[in-house]
């Protein structure tokens, strides 16, 4: 199956930090945030890790059922890492990887959760936006960490949640996904509203802290030598 993408929104590396950070702009103004995606059939998740002491990027993706959340499918490609860690900058080091991922799965899925953060980001513009806007499909952030932001007081009740506050704006939300636990980081990515993205992660959220298309992605992405990437 192949995802169609533009490859001049994840650009070659060539070391410019300031032009990459002035293209995390322009596309964080194409993101949509209302909900525009088909009845739920299909789901994926994806995250990302490194082998060979980081030379290698290593992306997993998974395919479900979004019904019955049984893991269908599973995918694992691996390309030469081709810029080093940049706060900020994590999309574009890791997304060629995640994109040969996707395109490798037999299915398209109606709706991608990422391990890292949709408009949660300094220009809005996470790994989750990034890859909503390269392919169009819908996709949310499901984050470990606070990147940017502060919020209020949370309950400690699977399904309590704050807002997420950037600069005067609300940008995702924290997300108590099982009682008593360390709360998720939320954020839209693409094609899904404020309101529903944390609904949506915690539809997929059963025994563990984490949903489970993200879940079974980390679990695949974490074999072997990973580096932990810091969660941006």
């Amino acid at each position: 199956m192949n995802i169609a993408f533009t490859p001049d929104l994840i650009p070659l590396w060539d070391g410019d930090v300031a032009k990459a950070r002035r293209l995390q702009q322009e596309l964080a103004t194409q993101v949509r945030l209302e909900d525009d995606h088909p009845p739920l059939r299909r789901i994926a998740g994806v995250d990302v890790g490194f082998e060979d002491g980081g030379l290698v990027t290593r992306a997993a993706a998974v395919l479900l059922d979004a019904q019955t959340l049984m893991p269908l499918e599973e995918v694992v490609a691996r390309l030469p890492t081709r810029m080093p860690y940049i706060p900020g900058l994590l999309s574009f080091r890791e997304l060629p990887a995640v994109l040969q991922a996707l395109g490798e799965l037999s299915e398209i899925p109606d709706l991608v959760f990422v391990d890292g953060h949709g408009i949660a980001h300094p220009r809005g513009l996470g790994i989750a936006a990034h890859l909503g806007v390269v392919t169009h499909l819908p996709t949310i952030g499901v984050a470990k960490s606070i990147l940017v932001g502060t919020h209020g007081e949370l309950g400690a009740a699977r399904g309590d949640r704050v807002p997420l506050h950037y600069r005067d704006e609300v940008i995702g939300c924290v997300l108590r996904s099982k009682d008593k636990v360390r709360p998720l980081i939320v954020s839209p990515g693409h094609r899904v509203s404020m309101e529903a993205a944390p609904d949506l992660v915690l539809a997929c959220c059963t025994k563990y802290r984490l949903p489970e298309p993200t879940r079974l992605a980390d679990r695949l992405a974490s074999r072997r030598d990973r580096a932990k990437r810091p969660d941006v």
